[in-house]
């Protein structure tokens, strides 16, 4: 069915000795990278949220990183050359940049930690008598943790209709700055917690298990040029990947002139197939896009074919599931409407809590021998390794870091009122979801990340989420609900992938790691800073109400109360068919892994599973769908020496679609363009 290329010879090509490298952090890296994380840090927010353009971060290729490295390579260093060789940026510093940019990209834009602004606000403004939000969650939570609550409880009614309406006053910095602070602090301890065991993962994960980072690929290639000394076909060179570039230019040129100029022919890249399926059972297969994102194609032809295989098949492996439960007679309500992904709690949704529950388990049981060895490293029950000085932490900092980030966010969480079993279930589940999508993304190569479930929901539905059960106002349901819904119910744009990819980087081209573990922090905390307090700027500037981006300043940031209320009035029966649905998802995981160890055949992958019912599993699926079909029947046909000579046509392909989302992301601001897209928003 699928065609492996794990096995195929690689002929890795020659680098520059490791003594001879620049070791990328410079004075000029650093001044130039902080100088693109206050930059980013303020224009992202505003694409992202007011403009609601092709976002520069906010996936993990981002194309503001390319963007930078297009900078450096195509502009900046002729220019330096023409004054003299020696003044040109080294390929160890040009992938510094994009390092940290992996960071400044992601940190301020859409997705994970971004909806705490919105979220703090949301659920007061769209309180009403009938829906009793306001006397439901204000109760319950401290007013340190919202501007929208006075010390006595009564709400701030200025600085919530100020943000959603607009406010000519400006901002209320008053009432924000305790719940920036504080919350800024829980955003901290997330991103040391992620960075720690990323550390702890790295020689696994990029050593031990040899993974792909199939996202890697692109800026490794396009930074080749920069290597001095090097005997390699060099990319800016190469005929196939203009070619490639050629192709993703003329097709999203002619669709963004469409866009300006109707009379222009489009080229159409998308099509809903839910009107061919109008008859049951087909009709209940719920939404099902064909969409084509050249981007997304060329990541593909570099992933291994199970891999895309799987990203694809899995979609329909649960559309397939929706009309054999039909015609079972299963609940209608537990089928997915046309216009949406499938509802959290469903059988189909905890198959993928299931999945990740033993996908994650596996990794580390697969580690632990390492895993051991860092805990031992730890206790000072073992020595050194030779190899660990070029980590970007020891492990008994990333040990210890990781375990102290951890209880901080645990305490936090019960000082906002949560119990501590709760809050422990709630952080728990979060870092099984950041090791299961991070694996995706590393592995994977899926460009946007998203979880299918909330943490708490998950847990409340298992026990039976009706009144008076194991989550309930007296175990900080309301607090807890506001930390879930600013962390773990979005996690499209969490940083522990940024993490890895930075890591391998550092340790495969000899960066000097510690000195880079300070600039990423200055860039995170640069960018986030800026891109937090531009996050609530925007609201009382422009009103929330009139941001492009509705659904993360309204629907997307009603999380906390809509979950409060749902969990607090539903009584969910099905706990029984709750639990088999995670026994099955968890036992098929357990069997495809099982016989992937086995069978070097086997064309089924996890990470497909765990992304089929989510909004980026089902906008990329026909991408990956494309990308496998022309690397299976190139692999066919042709054999290794011909996948080998095609890739360049493909990167070329994902190199035109960024170059293209950046010309027309200069041209939507200089035009005030609104809603103009070329990845899935």
């Amino acid at each position: 069915m699928a065609v492996s290329a794990s096995s195929l010879p690689q002929n890795p090509v020659p680098e520059t000795p490791r003594d001879k490298r620049e070791r990328g952090v410079t004075p000029r890296v650093v001044l130039f990278s902080l100088l693109l994380a206050a930059v980013f840090g303020y224009i992202i927010p505003v694409i992202d949220y007011k403009y609601m353009n092709t976002f520069l971060g906010a996936t993990h290729l981002p194309p503001g990183a390319i963007g930078a490295l297009l900078i450096l390579v195509l502009i900046v260093n002729p220019l330096l050359g023409v004054i003299s060789q020696k003044l040109k940026f080294s390929r160890n510093e040009a992938l510094t940049v994009y390092i940290t940019c992996l960071f400044s990209c992601l940190v301020p834009g859409h997705g994970a930690e971004n909806f705490v602004v919105p979220n703090l606000l949301a659920p007061f403004y769209f309180a009403t008598r009938e829906n009793g939000w306001f006397e439901g969650l204000a109760p319950y939570l401290k007013p340190w943790m919202t501007p929208a609550l006075n010390p006595d409880g009564s709400e701030r009614t200025e600085v919530v209709d100020g943000w959603y309406l607009g406010s000519p006053q400006g901002v209320p910095w008053e009432a924000w700055i305790a719940p920036l602070l504080v919350w800024g602090a829980l955003i901290l301890a997330v991103y040391v917690m992620m960075a720690c065991l990323s550390a702890m993962l790295r020689k696994q994960w990029a050593q031990r298990e040899a993974i792909a980072f199939p996202l890697l690929k692109l800026p490794l290639e396009m930074t080749q040029d920069m290597e001095n000394g090097a005997q390699k076909t060099k990319f800016f060179k190469n005929g196939l990947m203009w070619l490639g570039f050629g192709i993703a230019v003329f097709i999203q040129m002619l669709r963004g002139l469409n866009v300006y100029f109707p009379a222009v022919p489009t080229f159409p890249l998308e099509l809903e197939l839910n009107g061919y399926f109008a008859e049951p059972p087909w009709n209940q297969m719920g939404w099902v896009p064909l969409r084509t994102y050249p981007l997304a194609v060329g990541i593909a032809f570099l992933l291994t074919a199970e891999i895309s295989f799987s990203l694809w098949f899995f979609f329909w492996f649960m559309k397939a599931q929706f009309m054999a439960l039909y015609m079972v007679g299963y609940p209608a309500g537990l089928l997915p409407k046309a216009s949406q992904a499938v509802p959290s709690g469903s059988f189909l949704g905890y198959q993928s809590v299931g999945c990740y529950l033993v996908f994650v388990a596996i990794l580390l049981w697969t580690g632990r021998e390492h895993f051991a060895h860092i805990a031992r490293r730890a206790f000072g029950r073992a020595g050194r390794d030779p190899d660990e000085s070029r980590e970007v932490m020891s492990y008994p900092v990333a040990f210890w870091g990781f375990v102290l980030a951890f209880l901080f966010a645990v305490g936090w969480t019960m000082a906002a009122g949560v119990r501590v079993d709760v809050a422990l279930v709630l952080w728990g589940i979060y870092l099984i979801y950041a090791i299961g999508l991070t694996r995706v993304a590393v592995e994977g190569g899926m460009l946007a990340l998203l979880n299918d479930s909330a943490p708490l929901g998950i847990f409340s539905r298992l026990l039976g989420s009706s009144p008076g059960n194991y989550l309930s106002n007296e175990a900080g349901l309301v607090p807890a609900s506001f930390v879930q819904g600013a962390f773990a119910v979005h996690m499209r744009g969490f940083s522990m992938p940024s993490y890895l990819h930075a890591f391998k980087l550092a340790y495969d081209r000899d960066i000097s790691p510690k000195p880079l573990l300070a600039l990423i922090a200055a860039t995170v905390l640069i960018s986030g800073s800026i891109g937090m307090i531009m996050a609530v700027k925007l609201g009382y500037e422009n009103g929330g109400l009139t941001l492009t981006h509705k659904w993360w300043a309204t629907q997307g940031s009603l999380s906390p109360a809509s979950f409060t209320s749902t969990t607090r009035s539903t009584a969910d029966n099905a706990t029984f068919w709750n639990w088999g649905s995670l026994s099955f998802g968890g036992a098929f995981t357990y069997f495809m892994m099982l016989m992937r160890s086995r069978f070097a055949w086997f064309p089924l992958h996890p990470v497909g599973y765990l992304m089929a019912q989510t909004y980026p599993g089902i906008m990329f699926w026909f991408s990956f769908f494309v990308g496998w079909m022309f690397k299976v029947l190139i692999l066919r046909f042709g054999g290794s020496d011909a996948y080998k000579r095609a890739v360049p046509l493909f990167l070329g392909v994902a190199f035109g679609d960024v170059a293209m989302m950046l010309i027309w992301l200069a041209v939507d601001g200089w035009q005030g363009r609104m809603s103009h897209a070329l990845m899935p928003q």
